[in-house]
């Protein structure tokens, strides 16, 4: 019988980078390797393995029917390899390694002391934070942890909910002296609504409402609730946001509820990550972190009713 080499780790953490990055010279950025290093990598592991595990074009990447499963299994190898190497290493505090994270657009003081906390206390860690309205595809763009807000069901993935928000309708009332206030769920279909996305890329439709949701028509839509916020606040028509962030407006009398009694619902701020059979160390340390972030944060904000 002839026998064959396994492949090398660096071979296979190469192949695993490539294929969630979809992108050679993103998997070279994130390994600290030069993009022709990531070439000859996964050449001679197609060469060792005899068969083609990834179609290179010009502009993109794509497994073959081998690649696929290779895939599977290159990925419980590492993250065993991961937890072997943590298992020898129980009495270190330090962690190292790479993480990205993406997060929607926050400009908030509290969060950034958070995350600057954890990369003081991690200084090994490669921390990469990207923010963005844009629900990425944690694998596909070589992402460890998202936070989201609202529904999280995509397969593959696992959700902690961080914390929940209260969501209500709320319009200027230069808006509802020049279009009137409603008074039913009826009265809405002659009203701008201001919608937001669904899962990061789809209209919204509906609104949360007593007793289950409301099918609405949007007139205005955007994945970036301080833009409904701002059309809200120049009489473009009623929005549902978080009271986090409207706290102040309902304070001046710069915006009023709208049918209180009708709509009102939750925003649910989740963490989401790949679900693998092991996490390494410095994604479950954020997970941690974050974990324990949010639910004081929140708290904070709904008390002081502050932006």
């Amino acid at each position: 019988m002839i026998q064959v080499d396994p492949p090398e780790t660096a071979e296979l953490l190469t192949f695993v980078r490539v294929v969630d990055a979809r992108s050679m010279t993103k998997a070279a950025t994130e390994l600290g390797v030069p993009r022709a290093t990531i070439g000859r990598r996964l050449a001679r592991l197609e060469e060792r393995l005899g068969v083609r595990l990834v179609r290179r074009t010009t502009r993109s990447l794509a497994l073959t029917e081998p690649g696929e499963r290779f895939y599977q299994h290159a990925r419980r190898v590492l993250d065993a390899l991961g937890e072997a190497e943590s298992s020898v290493r129980g009495d270190r505090t330090t962690l190292s390694g790479s993480l990205r994270v993406s997060v929607p657009p926050m400009n908030d003081d509290e969060f950034f002391a958070m995350l600057a906390a954890f990369a003081a206390a991690n200084p090994d860690v490669r921390l990469q934070v990207h923010f963005s309205s844009r629900h990425v595809d944690l694998r596909r763009d070589g992402y460890d942890v998202a936070l989201r807000a609202g529904t999280i069901s995509e397969p593959g993935l696992v959700s902690r909910t961080l914390t929940r928000m209260p969501v209500i309708a709320v319009a200027s009332p230069g808006y509802l002296a020049r279009s009137g206030t409603p008074r039913t769920r009826r009265d809405l279909k002659r009203h701008r609504c201001l919608m937001g996305f669904e899962r990061g890329d789809v209209p919204q439709s509906q609104w949360p409402a007593s007793g289950g949701v409301l099918h609405v028509d949007g007139a205005f839509f955007s994945n970036e609730i301080r833009l409904l916020r701002a059309a809200a606040l120049r009489d473009l028509g009623i929005a549902m946001l978080p009271t986090t962030l409207v706290g102040d407006d309902l304070a001046r009398g710069s915006l009023v509820r709208v049918l209180p009694g009708v709509l009102h619902g939750e925003s649910k701020l989740a963490v989401v990550y790949a679900e693998r059979t092991l996490v390494p160390p410095q994604v479950r340390a954020f997970i941690e972190a974050v974990s324990a972030w949010a639910p004081g944060w929140i708290e904070r904000r709904l008390a002081q009713n502050i932006q």
